[in-house]
């Protein structure tokens, strides 16, 4: 098992230990494995670029256990606050606009103007966040541009030894990342589809939510480079299931016939989220097969989030 450790009370507080010290804790959240360091501490931060071999141009999303954590780092207002606690422990990250004086949040930033700040819903996040004491910075505990981690097993397959300690809190249940916010405009804008739908968030709100794609260039948050969360092999999407080609690992969705595994046979949106990136994963491990295709899936609730990742996964650089 190497690095990996049980979510027991006692490692807990070990992996907090190691946080407060400066080193990387890989921990489960409600959505993929995060890779965190204390938010405070710029080698720390530093060392999660270089483990991931991540462009430091590309924002860290902060993790914390405590609404009160906000007002330390963020500009906040009743809009932010009555989002938080309606939305928070949950699927959803805030772009906040955030407090100049704290220089060691440079890096976390990418040197911007804002912070993006999570709440996870999972017990092990919340227990490690709220012993370190501090705000834990974490990405997805996976390689630069790689498929993003849903078990402990994953991330010790794509960092090993480049983690001080892998939490194991089971598989994640919701299987793709956060759906990210952007609160520092009059209306809200949502800058990467994720686990909290778009209909969700409407439905609270009363207001029309608009999406922005942002700059692949130069990006406002984490998850907007065009290429992302890819396996090693050429992934095809929209694949009708008559098209598959035999050198193709098929990944189906809804009532298709001879596919290697299906997302969700009954066509379930949740469902599919959760066994994403596994079955990506599953399909790059085959040696069976040179290449991925996958069925279309539906572009409404939770498809967003897919088909963005998907699409990402996909894209030929």
């Amino acid at each position: 098992m190497g690095n990996i450790y049980q979510g027991t009370q006692t490692n807990i507080e070990l992996a907090a230990q190691t946080i407060k010290n400066g080193g990387l804790v890989a921990f489960p959240t409600d959505t993929v494995y995060g890779l965190g360091a204390n938010v405070y501490n710029a080698k720390a931060v530093a060392s999660i670029f270089a483990a991931k071999g991540r462009p430091s141009f590309d924002p860290l999303i902060s993790h914390i256990a405590d609404i009160n954590f906000l007002s330390e780092y963020a500009h906040t207002d009743s809009r932010v606050i009555d989002l938080a606690k309606h939305f928070w422990p949950g699927p959803l990250t805030f772009v906040l606009k955030r407090k100049d004086n704290l220089a060691s949040l440079d890096l976390v930033c990418s040197g911007l103007p804002n912070i993006a700040v999570r709440m996870p819903n999972h017990p092990l996040a919340l227990q490690l966040i709220k012993s370190a004491g501090v705000p834990i910075a974490a990405p997805s505990a996976n390689k630069f541009k790689c498929i993003s981690p849903t078990t402990a097993q994953h991330v010790a397959d794509g960092l090993a030894d480049k983690v001080d300690m892998i939490l194991d809190g089971g598989a994640c249940k919701i299987g793709v990342e956060t759906t990210i916010i952007d609160l520092t405009t009059p209306h809200i804008i949502i800058l990467r589809a994720g686990g909290l739908s778009k209909e969700e968030l409407e439905n609270y709100t009363g207001e029309k939510i608009y999406i922005s794609h942002g700059d692949s260039n130069q990006p406002s948050a984490p998850g907007q480079l065009l290429k992302h969360y890819a396996p090693r092999k050429p992934m095809r999407i929209n694949a009708d299931a008559s098209s598959i080609m035999p050198h193709e690992f098929f990944i189906g969705f809804g009532n298709v016939q001879g596919s290697q595994l299906n997302l969700s046979p009954s066509g379930n949106l949740e469902e599919a989220a959760a066994n994403l990136f596994a079955y990506m994963r599953e399909g790059e491990n085959n040696s069976q097969y040179n290449s991925i295709a996958m069925s279309p899936i539906p572009e409404h609730g939770l498809g967003l989030a897919i088909n963005d990742r998907i699409r990402r996964a996909s894209y030929q650089e």
